[in-house]
Parts: structure tokens; C-alpha cells; sequence
């Protein structure tokens, strides 16, 4: 079990965490911001600690193919919060283990499905050897934006589903990647198991979200497979989460969050409001449990970016084609528990049964 509150943490896939072991340390950046959305200029770093700055010239050394080349990468995140920045790291950690030698072009839309717009047609335009697409309305723009470059995206809960692949299994165009596709029906099972006696539960997500609306119907049914009836409290934009929150009291007995950007980039917002009101969140993933939630059973955002990432290697190393690699699914054993034991003292909730 993981626990948070700035303590500990118990990782229940071991095995993950030794095969991360290897990764290199990632890359440094220097970021300057315009017109609503993050651009970020990456570095390479080898594990070394000695690279140099990518650039469009190919240099010499540790870090390159054996080609010499250089890739234009492009890189849309919707949002910041904890999971699509991991995602986004775990990405580059993959490239820089395998040696590739990139320029960087690093966009944050900051929510903003416009921006999203604008993001993607740049990138068409500036003809990217590769581009990442970090959660489902950025994937949905970069996907309608470009059609003769490798797109690939992370954090889409069902991407066929979305209208990103023609089918997960054989995705058919210019767009794979992998999915985060959480085990809702376990996160709800350990919610009854934290509060046996709830009865009703509160399904907090963001109408505009595909992904959020996915996942609402997995719990539904989790949750009258579990003895429990639900609530849909959904929001259009973080503006509304303190005022919905709000509503749930007295409504519901506790409250379920599944892996939303909206709701995880304002969870801070939602801890404050129902830890004040009594409500246990189950969350859909970790770091919405740092910033409030009580708990979740999870994957690992770091190691479905980093799986993003060796896709990309191949379809720039070895000429893998979007198009027939498969979208892949981080297994259930590398999902993790995770409680925050400080919001549990605060809501007089006993974990340590937990394991």
C-alpha cells in the first residue's frame, strides 16, 4: 500500500519499480509560455549526467542512434496535474534510454480545448517526425490536425471508443498508443471494503470529458453490483467543482472521482470541500489522493509514458507502423494501492486493514 501525507509508500508492483530501475534520469528544460500554452525546449540528459543540449544538428557521442539522427518531437499535454506529468516523463525517460536524439517541443494547453486547436495545427504544420498527445481532447485535436505523422497518445481511457483508432486491437491509421484504463470496478470494491456501510455513492466527473463519461458508466454498474446505488454530479469546467462538491452533502455518502483531468487538476478544491463535509473521495489515480482524495487501487501514470515511450522507439528506430501495434494496457499487476493516511485521520477512517 502507498501511503501518502508526505510519509511512505509500499508499491504492491515490485516488479515495475525494478524495471524502472534502468530508466535514465530524464530531461532538463527551459520553458517560456505564450498565448495560453506551455512551450518547452528539452535537453537530453544521459544517465551520465553529461549531455548537451538537443538541437537540430545531430552532435557526437553517448545519447545518439547509430543513424545520427535527430527527431522532431512534439509534445501536447492538456493539463498539469500529478498523472499526465508522469506520463510526460515517463515518455521521455523511454527516448532518452534508448539513446535518441530529439528536438523537443513541449505545449501545456492548460484546459483549454482551443489551445488544444491551435497546438495541433502548429504541429502539422512544423512536419514533427513524432508527436505525443497526452489525454483524450488533446488526442482528439492532434488525431483531426495530422494525418501524415506518427501521432501517438497516452492517458485515453478507450481510444476507439473516443473516435482516435478505428479499433484498439488494429488501430488503421496514423494514431496508437496506450491506454490508462483503470480497474474501476476494484477502486469501488475498496471503497465498500473503507466504508461498509455507505449506500449511496457520488459520481463526480466533467460532462465534456469522453474518458470521464466511460468510465462514470463502469461505475455505475460496479456500484450496484456492490449493493450500492449512485449520483452523477458532473461540472463543465474546474469554476464549478467548489459549488457541486457542495451539493453532494447530505446527498451521498461518499464520493467516487475516476481519472478525470478537470476533476484531478482541481483536487485540491474537491479534498478541501468534502474533507470539511465529512466525504470520503475514492479516486481514480495516486496523485488525486495526494491532493486530497482517501484512496485509490491504481495504475502508474510514469510507467504507462514510459511504455508510450518505447512504442515511439520503434516507430522511429526500427519503422513500426501506428497502424498495425496494437494499443497497449498497462497489466493489473502493476496497479497499485495507495492512501492518503493524513485525509483519513481527518475523516476518523481506520486503514490500516488495508493491504
Amino acid at each position: 500500500m502507498k501511503k501518502t501525507s508526505k510519509i511512505m509508500s509500499l508499491v504492491l508492483a515490485g516488479a515495475m519499480v525494478l524495471s524502472l530501475g534502468a530508466c535514465s534520469g530524464g530531461s532538463t528544460a527551459e520553458t517560456t509560455k505564450a498565448a495560453g500554452t506551455e512551450s518547452t525546449e528539452a535537453v537530453t540528459a544521459p544517465s551520465s549526467g553529461e549531455g548537451t543540449e538537443a538541437s537540430s544538428e545531430a552532435g557526437e557521442g553517448e545519447g545518439q542512434t547509430a543513424e545520427g539522427t535527430t527527431y522532431k518531437i512534439g509534445i501536447l499535454q492538456l493539463v498539469q496535474h500529478t498523472a499526465l506529468d508522469a506520463a510526460n516523463e515517463g515518455f521521455l525517460a523511454a527516448l532518452d534510454e534508448a539513446g535518441i536524439q530529439y528536438d523537443l517541443d513541449s505545449q501545456n494547453a492548460s484546459g483549454d480545448q482551443s489551445a488544444c486547436q491551435t497546438v495541433a495545427s502548429k504541429f502539422a504544420n512544423d512536419k514533427k517526425d513524432l508527436i505525443l498527445a497526452i489525454a483524450t481532447p488533446a488526442a482528439q485535436a492532434v488525431a483531426g490536425a495530422v494525418t501524415d505523422t506518427p501521432v501517438l497518445i497516452t492517458a485515453v481511457t478507450d481510444p476507439a471508443e473516443s473516435g482516435l483508432v478505428d479499433d484498439n486491437q488494429k488501430p488503421g491509421g496514423n494514431v496508437t498508443g496506450t491506454s490508462d484504463l483503470t480497474p474501476v470496478k476494484e477502486q469501488i470494491d475498496l471503497l465498500k471494503q473503507i466504508l461498509p456501510d455507505a449506500k449511496k455513492v457520488g459520481i463526480l466527473y466533467c460532462s465534456a470529458e469522453s474518458n470521464s463519461e466511460i468510465q462514470a458508466q463502469m461505475a455505475r454498474e460496479a456500484i450496484e453490483a456492490a449493493g450500492m446505488t449512485s449520483q452523477d454530479f458532473t461540472v463543465s469546467s474546474s469554476n464549478e467543482l467548489q459549488t457541486v462538491v457542495q451539493s453532494m452533502v447530505g446527498k451521498v455518502d461518499a464520493i467516487y472521482a475516476p481519472t478525470d483531468n478537470t476533476i484531478a487538476a482541481g483536487m485540491t478544491t474537491v479534498g478541501m470541500v468534502a474533507g470539511d463535509n465529512n466525504l470520503p473521495v475514492i479516486c481514480g489515480e495516486s496523485g488525486m489522493v495526494d491532493n486530497g482524495g482517501l484512496a485509490t487501487y491504481g495504475i502508474d501514470y510514469y510507467q504507462l509514458g514510459y511504455m508510450t515511450g518505447q512504442q515511439a522507439v520503434r516507430i522511429l528506430t526500427e519503422g513500426a507502423s501506428p497502424a498495425d501495434m496494437p494499443i497497449e494496457y498497462l497489466p493489473a499487476e502493476k496497479c497499485e494501492l495507495t492512501v492518503n493516511e493524513e485525509t483519513a485521520a481527518t475523516l476518523g477512517i481506520d486503514v490500516s486493514n488495508l493491504k
